[in-house]
């Protein structure tokens, strides 16, 4: 196109074109005017448009995500490791049995915890706590900035943030856990008051020694219970929860001055904040801790005991075996710590410090136990499970397999009195009644034939109930139980207080022997029942009890019935009194105190007991004998040097030992006894020797007697160590000391049994005998050294020896 001006069209003027220069340009006009475009440097800063639209979608964007997170975290059940806990078994007076479970905490309510330990937990970890929020912006920015700029790791979180990390969360170091610690922290806030959220923190934070929660935490470090820490303490244990490991001063005393920094730190902020002031601040001195123990865990006596409590516990319906694994109990037992380490004491002085494992087989076999109850209320005060829970698992005083022997013989006696029963010839049974003490004597009145033996076979003709009771008399007592009735024997003997089921209690005439199998601490409480004038005061071994410490847990009602009639239990004693004075038990006089007991021995003399008590204490202690690789039941011939283990030997040296020693200190008192009529009247001392037989040996109050071919044997005395040799057709009584040896010669044939050196075996009326002077009758196998172990008849199994 040619550059030459264009002819104007009709109409229009002709002009030449102008570069842009309009009046719009000129800012003249209708339109508007065209931000210029930026450039350089200038592209590069935002807008202040594109700053607020940022701000404004950043911040509906937090809110959106916000209101997202909290209604998509819920807050979940509490962590498996936060809710177990351990059972606490505490002494009468308090202190500490055992713990048992696999974590070290106790829960306790924030009225449990000491004001000083409270604040001084604030004071290092929160101290707005009470005043914040549940979360602190600042101090996350804060701890965030200090960690990066390499001034040390730190947290930032509250102590309901850290309240939710060990109740609710586990502790690895995730962000998604640092989301769901925020957003719960912010729900719990709103649904928990401050107090529970520090109660919770208190009870979940770990302090080192595996010490989880404050109340752990204090008795690990020094002994005594949250309740009880006042600033000094409180601040070392507050201290700790920054750093459990590093800050134990025993464990690393190389950081002592690091851990007196911190608890300084602490008691400064407690002064900053009103709850310290400064003339107390000035005054405190660094508390060391105590000296950290190795776990004895369940060792020694304590795992007996647990399991003991855990019985009684779950047999009454306290609480269920869950209820008790899932742990938090506090249980305050009723056993008496001085009383426990009396025990103690006594079985180690009179049995185990005298065995010989190594050189005598027969040692190994030997186990104990005992228990002992408060004739007036029922509480058991002190028991002994056996050596070690860790090595002998079986508990010595619960255990239900050996028999009671003679220590049964008393409840025969005292159904008597109750029934008012009468012998076969219509004379009331009274301590002065006579019967007929005939070794191997039928009993009359029986619908079966059953005849037992006395123990070594000794025959007394006719004697006194009490003189039979003093000697143990078998004959007598298993004519006794048919003429009072067998079933009405086993119902006195449940009153007293054995329970309905226990084993081989059966209404026969062999009821009197004592075949029953019940436990010490059963028989304890029968023999309580006896010192306490025939009122029963079921046992019990639990004083209190409380879950997470405050809730008080619903214990059985202590009842106290009666079992026998007054006069039926006094007259009992009266005769037992005469035991400890002129019978088998006389080691019981080194108690310093009246005292009332029978002894016994188990078939075979697999076991030896004692059942005594005084006024004040009623005790039972067992000596028994049991295979640590078979469990099998062992006799206990030559144990501890001796020649035999009776009831008149170590258990009544056991029980003498503890009742002196658990007793000390209190008046003597004598027994208040209302008798019988007729129980007055005490026969003159005997002077007559029992009826010598073939094959017999020396009196029944606590020695033994073996004898050979020609009657030549062995006596031995009483239950003092003294056996006498004897010769001659007639054996003699006790003898204290001085050992002469007997000799046996050949043998001879009784009853159609053979003696081959001194060792018979023979059969009469069916039965089988296998031992040393053994015999059966009617129908009965006994088989043991020394005597007669088992007759078994229509009256049921008996044992020949049952002191």
């Amino acid at each position: 196109m040619s550059d030459e001006p264009q002819p104007q069209q009709p109409g229009q003027g002709w002009a030449p074109r102008e570069p842009q220069a309009t009046a719009e340009a000129d800012g003249q006009g209708g339109g508007k005017p065209k931000r210029p475009k930026r450039t350089g440097w200038r592209r590069l800063i935002p807008t202040w448009r594109m700053v607020l639209g940022t701000f404004v979608i950043g911040v509906l964007l937090l809110i959106g995500l916000f209101y997202l997170g909290y209604s998509l975290v819920k807050i979940p059940p509490a962590n498996a490791l936060a809710m177990k806990q351990a059972n606490v078994y505490l002494y009468a007076d308090g202190s500490q049995i055992a713990r048992d479970g696999d974590v070290n905490r106790e829960n306790v309510s924030l009225a449990q915890v000491s004001k000083s330990a409270q604040h001084a937990v604030l004071a290092a970890e929160d101290r707005d706590f009470y005043t914040e929020s549940a979360i602190d912006p600042k101090a996350m920015l804060r701890a965030g900035w200090n960690t990066a700029t390499g001034k040390g790791k730190q947290s930032g979180s509250t102590i309901t943030q850290q309240y939710v990390k060990n109740y609710y969360l586990a502790q690895e170091q995730t962000v998604t856990r640092k989301v769901k610690e925020f957003f719960i922290a912010i729900k719990l806030d709103r649904e928990k008051s401050k107090d529970e959220i520090l109660e919770g923190y208190l009870n979940t934070s770990y302090f080192g020694r595996n010490a989880y929660g404050i109340q752990a935490a204090a008795q690990a470090y020094y002994g005594q219970d949250a309740t009880d820490l006042d600033a000094a303490h409180a601040a070392y244990l507050a201290a700790l929860v920054n750093a459990p490991s590093e800050y134990d001063v025993v464990a690393h005393p190389e950081n002592k001055a690091a851990a007196v920094a911190r608890w300084n730190y602490v008691l400064d902020g407690m002064v900053k904040k009103g709850w310290l002031t400064e003339s107390k601040r000035a005054g405190l001195k660094f508390p060391m801790p105590k000296q950290q123990t190795a776990s004895t865990g369940m060792s020694g006596q304590r795992g007996y005991i647990v399991e003991a409590v855990k019985h009684y516990l779950i047999e009454n319906k306290v609480v269920t075996a869950d209820q008790l694994d899932a742990g938090g109990y506090r249980i305050t037992t009723s056993l008496q710590k001085s009383k426990q380490n009396a025990f103690v004491k006594a079985v180690d002085d009179q049995v185990m410090s005298k065995l010989d494992k190594k050189n005598n087989k027969v040692d190994n076999y030997v186990r104990a136990g005992g228990a002992s109850v408060d004739p007036k209320t029922g509480k058991v005060v002190a028991m002994y499970g056996g050596i070690d829970f860790v090595k002998q698992y079986t508990n010595g005083a619960t255990r239900k397999d050996f028999q009671v022997g003679s220590t049964f013989k008393p409840f025969v006696f005292t159904s008597a009195v109750q029934n008012h029963s009468e012998t076969q010839d219509g004379e009331t049974i009274t301590p002065n009644t006579t019967y007929d003490g005939t070794n191997k004597r039928p009993v009359q009145g029986w619908s079966g034939s059953y005849a037992p033996a006395n123990e070594d076979d000794v025959s007394y003709g006719d004697i006194s109930v009490r003189t039979a009771t003093d000697k143990s008399v078998n004959a007598v007592y298993a004519q006794m139980a048919v003429d009072v009735g067998s079933d009405k024997v086993k119902q006195t003997a449940i009153d007293l207080g054995l329970p309905s089921d226990t084993p081989e209690l059966t209404p026969t005439p062999s009821i009197a022997l004592g075949v029953a199998r019940a436990s010490v601490l059963d028989m304890a409480e029968a023999y309580a029942t006896l010192a306490n004038h025939g009122e029963r005061a079921t046992y019990t071994m639990i004083d209190k009890m409380t879950k997470n410490g405050q809730t008080v847990v619903d214990l059985p009602q202590s009842k106290t019935t009666r079992a026998v009639s007054r006069e039926a239990a006094d007259t009992t004693t009266s005769m037992l009194q005469s035991v400890v004075d002129n019978g088998t038990a006389t080691a019981a006089q080194a108690a310093d105190r009246p005292a009332a007991g029978k002894t016994g021995t188990a078939e075979e003399d697999t076991a030896a007991l004692f059942a005594g008590y005084t006024p004040d204490l009623a005790t039972v202690v067992s000596v028994m004998g049991q295979n640590p690789k078979t469990a099998h039941h062992e006799s206990l011939y030559g144990a501890m040097g001796l020649s035999r283990v009776n009831g008149g030997g170590p258990p009544a040296q056991i029980w003498a030992q503890y009742t002196r020693n658990a007793l000390k200190g209190k008046p003597v008192s004598d027994f208040d006894l209302q008798l019988q009529s007729g129980a007055e009247e005490t026969e003159p001392p005997a002077t007559d020797e029992p009826t010598e037989q073939p094959g017999t040996g020396g009196q029944d109050n606590g020695g033994t007697t073996t004898t050979g071919g020609d009657n030549q044997g062995r006596t031995q005395g009483q239950d003092n160590g003294g056996t006498t040799g004897s010769q001659s057709p007639t054996t003699g009584g006790p003898t204290n000391g001085g050992t002469t040896g007997g000799t046996t010669d050949g043998g001879t044939t009784t009853d159609g049994g053979t003696t081959d050196g001194g060792t018979t075996g023979g059969t009469t009326d069916g039965g089988t005998t296998t031992g040393t002077d053994g015999g059966t009758t009617d129908g009965g196998a006994t088989n043991g050294p020394d005597t007669g172990g088992t007759t078994a008849g229509p009256g049921g199994p008996q044992a020949t020896r049952r002191r």
